[in-house]
């Protein structure tokens, strides 16, 4: 079974022996047919979906879930609250998966991984100064340590959007390489902030240069933009794993985070992830939902299905 690599793959070792001949592979991708893309995109969103598979996709979609606060205002009490929902997401019915993890700031992590402690709940921290990306490598190298030392279990970091859009591809590189370095044992995820690339062209460049440099996930935002994920632009991502893993045998996972809301958003995620890369990757190791109101619909969807109605208003918490 293919599995997720510390470094580059050996058959594409020369691709970043320098900024020329990376700069050279990324521009020698394949142009992105945007009108065909988006098209696919949704004609995979008119899929429809028989009651078992729905309840089926939903519990996989809670599974893949990576309950998320990242707010200046969180608090120890509110991480604790969030780690006991991803551990049991529905108090009142132990059938329910837990979700994939928690998603915190580094100084959070500690009460994160205690609030999960005994559960398969992983703890995930964002660094690297997100949301921006905006320090010298020597900070975020520090915050990447200090969560890592905290116990995270994963790193959701930012690449440096600047340096990618000025063409400064090794920069972008040798970061990555950096942070996977300092992330020692814990997954590394590589945000782009898709919104940002402004081009499909670009999201396949960074996408490619983002596997290269050792990548264990790509993300496509932070959730702080205006233009998060989407079904194009994941559509276009998970081409681009399943395409590495052809090439090198490497398997990379995919993490859309920010605007996916609904169940009925996820299923179609789902689909497009089924009919893209595979069932190889409809498992929570290799997919993700960066989410934080989404788990709520999944768990009201969950018991509609179960009971045939809705619940009242008070069935979940509000996060």
């Amino acid at each position: 079974m293919p599995t997720t690599a510390p470094a580059a793959a050996h058959s594409l070792g020369e691709v970043t022996a320098s900024d020329r001949t990376l700069r050279r592979f990324l521009h020698g991708l394949p142009g992105v047919d945007a009108v065909g893309l988006e098209a696919r995109a949704a004609s995979l969103g008119t899929r429809s979906i028989k009651t078992t598979a729905k309840a089926y996709a939903i519990d996989l979609a809670i599974s893949m879930v990576d309950l998320t606060t990242l707010e200046g205002a969180d608090t120890a009490g509110k991480v604790r609250a969030l780690g006991a929902k991803a551990v049991r997401p529905d108090p009142t019915d132990r059938t329910s998966p837990s979700t994939a993890a928690v998603c915190v700031y580094p100084d959070m992590v500690a009460t994160a991984k205690e609030a999960v402690a005994g559960s398969s709940v992983k703890v995930a921290s964002v660094a690297t100064a997100f949301p921006a990306g905006r320090a010298a490598l020597a900070v975020k190298l520090a915050d990447v340590r200090d969560a890592v030392a905290a116990g995270a279990d994963e790193i959701d970091m930012v690449i440096d959007r600047g340096a990618f859009l000025a063409g400064n591809y090794m920069k972008v590189y040798d970061e990555i390489v950096a942070v996977k370095e300092a992330s020692g044992a814990a997954r590394l995820k590589v945000i782009f902030e898709t919104g940002e690339l402004s081009t499909y062209d670009n999201i396949r460049r960074a996408s490619w240069l983002g596997m290269l440099a050792g990548a264990d996930f790509i993300k496509t935002s932070t959730g702080k933009v205006a233009v998060n994920a989407t079904p194009a632009n994941t559509l276009l991502m998970l081409e681009a794993v399943r395409d590495f893993r052809a090439q090198t045998g490497i398997q990379v996972g995919v993490k859309p985070a920010g605007g996916i809301r609904t169940s009925k958003d996820a299923i179609k995620f789902l689909v497009i992830v089924n009919e893209t890369a595979g069932e190889d990757w409809l498992d929570n190791h290799w997919f993700r939902f960066g989410a934080s109101s989404l788990l709520n619909d999944l768990l009201m969807q969950r018991q509609k299905l179960a009971t045939g109605r809705y619940s009242g208003p008070d069935y979940v918490t509000v996060d």
